[in-house]
C-alpha cells in the first residue's frame, strides 16, 4: 500500500517480537519499553504480530504492560483477546501430508505441532530454548492425527539456504509457509499471514489498514508490511523484507524500533 505524510497518524500499531522488539539475548531494550509505553499512553491499541505461539506472545504483552486488546501468533492463524485471554479465531489445516512430504524431503528434521496455549508436540527434541511452553515426544501418527494451526520444521544443521530449497522442492500447494532467518520453516492454513490475523483485528476495532503502523523484520512480515497503510522494515532485514516495505528504519540494535514508533508519538 502507497503511504503518504499528509497529515497522517497510525491508529494502531502492529509489532513483530523477534528481532523487532526482542532481540537475539531474549531482552526488550529499556528505549524500545519507553518508545511502547509512548504508543500506549496516546491511546492507540498495540497489536504483537508475530510467528511465536501464543505461549511466547503472552510474556511480551506482559512484560509490555499492555492494556486488555488483541493480539496476533502463529502467522496469523491464531487470533486472541488478553487480558483476559479469549481465543477469537483458530484456523486449521491437516498437518498429515505435509509432514510426510517434509520428512520424505528431509528425513532428519525436527516437526513441532502447536498446542494452543500449552506449547508443541513434537517428533523429536528441539534445541533448548526454541519454543515455549510444554514440550512432548510423540510418535508421528499422534502427531498428525488432527487439524493444526500451525507446523514448525527445524534443522539445527542445515542453513537458511537449504530450506529455501526444500521448499521449492515441496511445492508446497494448500498452505502458507515462511522461510526464517535459519533452518526454520512455518507452515500455516493456506491464505494465513500476519495480514490475515491483523485484518480481522482492524474489522472488530474499527480501523482502517492504511491507518496501520507495522514493523518486522522476518521473511513473514513481508504480507503484513505489504498489507499496512505503513509498514517498516528493520535495517537488518533481509532484502526482500526491506523491498516489501514502504521505509526501512535502522537495525533493531542501534534504536530502528524506538526510532520508528518515536517518529509518531
Amino acid at each position: 500500500m502507497v503511504y503518504t505524510n499528509s497529515g497522517w497518524r497510525p491508529r494502531l500499531v502492529a509489532l513483530d517480537i523477534d528481532g523487532t522488539l526482542m532481540g537475539g539475548d531474549g531482552t526488550v531494550p529499556d528505549a524500545v519499553r519507553a518508545a511502547v509505553a509512548g504508543v500506549v499512553a496516546a491511546g492507540v491499541p498495540v497489536v504483537l504480530s508475530t510467528g511465536r505461539g501464543w505461549t511466547g506472545t503472552k510474556p511480551l504483552a506482559d512484560l509490555l504492560d499492555l492494556p486488555p486488546g488483541q493480539h496476533v501468533s502463529s502467522n496469523g492463524a491464531v487470533r486472541v483477546s488478553y487480558p483476559p485471554l479469549e481465543l477469537l479465531e483458530r484456523v486449521t489445516f491437516d498437518p498429515a501430508d505435509v509432514v510426510d512430504r517434509v520428512l520424505a524431503e528431509h528425513p532428519e528434521a525436527m516437526v513441532a505441532i502447536e498446542v494452543i496455549g500449552e506449547g508443541f508436540k513434537v517428533n523429536r527434541p528441539f534445541p533448548e530454548g526454541e519454543l515455549t511452553g510444554e514440550l512432548v515426544q510423540v510418535e508421528l501418527g499422534e502427531l498428525v492425527a488432527e487439524p493444526v494451526t500451525r507446523v514448525v520444521v527445524r534443522d539445527p544443521n542445515a542453513s537458511e539456504d537449504d530450506f529455501l530449497r526444500l521448499a521449492h522442492r515441496l511445492g508446497l500447494q494448500g498452505v502458507s509457509y515462511f522461510i526464517g532467518y535459519t533452518a526454520w520453516l512455518d507452515i500455516a492454513p493456506e491464505g494465513v499471514d500476519k495480514s490475515y490475523g491483523l485484518a480481522g483485528v482492524c474489522r472488530d476495532l474499527g480501523v482502517d489498514p492504511a491507518d496501520v503502523l507495522a514493523l518486522g523484520d522476518g521473511r513473514n512480515d513481508i504480507e503484513m508490511l505489504r498489507w499496512a497503510g505503513r509498514g517498516v522494515a528493520l535495517g537488518e532485514a533481509p532484502e526482500v523484507v526491506r523491498a516489501a516495505a514502504d521505509h526501512v528504519t535502522g537495525p533493531f540494535l542501534d534504536g530502528g524500533t524506538a526510532e520508528e514508533l518515536r517518529r509518531w508519538f
